[in-house]
């Protein structure tokens, strides 16, 4: 992070820049060089000249949790989008779709043999409630998703749990392999009788919290009520049967549903100057799960990629090429097969279909606020010019190139990619994400302010480079489409 010379100059650096653009004849005969202007915004952003902070502080304290289809996710829209109006962003408005919401209500858990002992639970998202005097059974612990879906053993009245850990990784690759025992487990539970699911936290701390999240419906419903057991606990009930006992548990979950809501993405645009049809797409989502404040599970992200934009804004000149901000609802549902509606990334294409051809690239920011210290780009720009400018502007933030092509983005910008946009990946260190992910300590105070300005350092950067040219992400070759 810069020092506060550095600051200093990189302020005065972007004032003359600013100065030198807005006094210039024209675009054609004085606006630098791509390059140039990326490299001031880096700077800006870095010496705090962004709204980033302020947006998710706001976000956060204004609305708190936004769960997918409640008032606080719907009222979190409209602050949004008169916000991205104030702030000066063109073609600002909401695309609402229908939804069932998901509502926690209270639930509690307890060991009630060998011995009586509270447990931390978190109900799995979507999870039916169990009946009003909760649930009980012997509980019979798997050691991993593979075990239990190999297992014949019948479970008839006893609760099914994985206990699989998750592998703390810089690139949270840890979290793919440890969240399919939350995704497929319930059905796999309820396929040999049991009456309810178990799962240790899909997370890497040891704090005694547990991690929420959504599951997979199997004809129309989650098939069991499915918990989240912290990971102290999950350790006490792995001792209990190391020492030849059975452990006993009782459970209880008064969740329930909301039919008839709706979630709603909000969509906002820096239009562009020769080759505005063309949209150069930025991601986030707006929603969070219901414990804590969501603000690194999106709020951050949201913050990230307006603050970019707004960057760019404030030039006195725009990039040839659209840039479109998407606050996404609805990303925490957003499973195959869900009775409860769309969520905002399938909602979004289905949405504009016809537009697809003339999404240029896409990305997403959602994987916290800490450091992005690599790039991954589309294949046909892997080893041309494109990718190259991008490593000079972006290598003095301490961001490598990836050693992969781009080739998933997220939820929300995946189905994008099925329609055949180009993706890029700005990846973001996840070595401590997944302590607070999905959790009540996802809150404000978690948020790095320094980290938070090299990310939108990195993405104004990086954008503006891939909006203010002509290279087909496509194809890598040149493109001479009008406006």
């Amino acid at each position: 992070m810069p020092n506060g010379n550095n600051a200093r100059r990189a302020l005065t650096g972007v004032a003359l820049l600013l100065c030198a653009l807005a006094c210039g004849p024209g675009r054609a005969e004085s606006t630098p060089a791509p390059e140039t202007v990326a490299t001031q915004l880096r700077e800006a952003a870095l010496a705090g000249h962004s709204i980033a902070y302020s947006w998710v502080s706001e976000l956060t304290t204004r609305f708190g949790p936004r769960p997918a289809g409640s008032p606080g996710e719907q009222q979190a829209a409209e602050w949004a989008a008169a916000k991205l109006k104030a702030l000066g962003f063109d073609n600002v408005h909401i695309e609402p779709f229908a939804l069932t919401g998901w509502v926690r209500g209270t639930e509690s858990a307890a060991l009630v043999a060998p011995s009586a002992q509270p447990l931390v639970v978190a109900a799995l998202g979507e999870s039916p409630p169990t009946a009003a005097n909760g649930v009980e059974g012997d509980v019979v612990i798997f050691r991993s998703f593979q075990e239990l879906a190999a297992s014949r053993a019948p479970l008839a009245g006893k609760i099914a749990m994985v206990s699989q850990r998750m592998v703390r990784t810089q690139d949270g690759e840890g979290y793919g392999e440890a969240v399919a025992p939350r995704i497929d487990g319930p059905k796999e539970a309820a396929q040999r009788g049991a009456v309810a699911f178990l799962l240790r936290s899909v997370g890497t701390d040891s704090h005694r919290q547990a991690h929420t999240g959504t599951t997979r419906y199997v004809d129309a419903k989650v098939p069991v009520p499915s918990f989240a057991l912290s990971n102290p606990d999950a350790d006490q009930l792995e001792r209990i049967v190391a020492l030849g006992q059975i452990p006993r548990v009782h459970l209880y979950s008064s969740a329930s549903y909301v039919a008839g809501t709706h979630s709603q993405n909000v969509v906002a645009d820096l239009k562009g100057s020769t080759r505005s049809r063309e949209v150069v797409l930025l991601g986030a989502h707006l929603d969070s799960w219901d414990q804590g404040t969501g603000a690194l599970d999106d709020g951050t992200g949201t913050a990230i990629i307006v603050a970019a934009v707004k960057l760019m804004r404030d030039l006195p000149h725009r990039p040839q090429r659209t840039v479109r901000v998407v606050l996404y609802g609805a990303e925490e549902v957003a499973q195959p097969n869900a009775p409860f509606g769309d969520f905002g990334g399938n909602a979004y294409a289905a949405g504009h279909l016809s537009e697809m051809p003339l999404h240029v690239l896409a990305g997403e920011s959602d994987l916290g606020a800490d450091r992005v210290y690599t790039l991954a780009v589309p294949e046909a720009v892997a080893k041309g010019e494109f990718r190259q400018a991008a490593e000079r502007v972006l290598r003095p933030l301490g961001v490598l190139p990836a050693p992969r092509a781009a080739e998933e983005g997220g939820a929300d910008v995946d189905p994008l990619a099925r329609a055949g946009v180009p993706l890029f990946s700005l990846n973001q260190d996840a070595s401590r994400y997944f302590d607070l992910h999905h959790t009540p300590d996802d809150t404000l105070d978690k948020v790095d302010r320094a980290q938070l300005d090299q990310n939108v350092a990195a993405w104004a950067a990086f954008i503006w480079l891939a909006a203010d040219g002509d290279v087909d992400f496509r194809s890598a070759a040149p493109q001479r489409s009008g406006s």
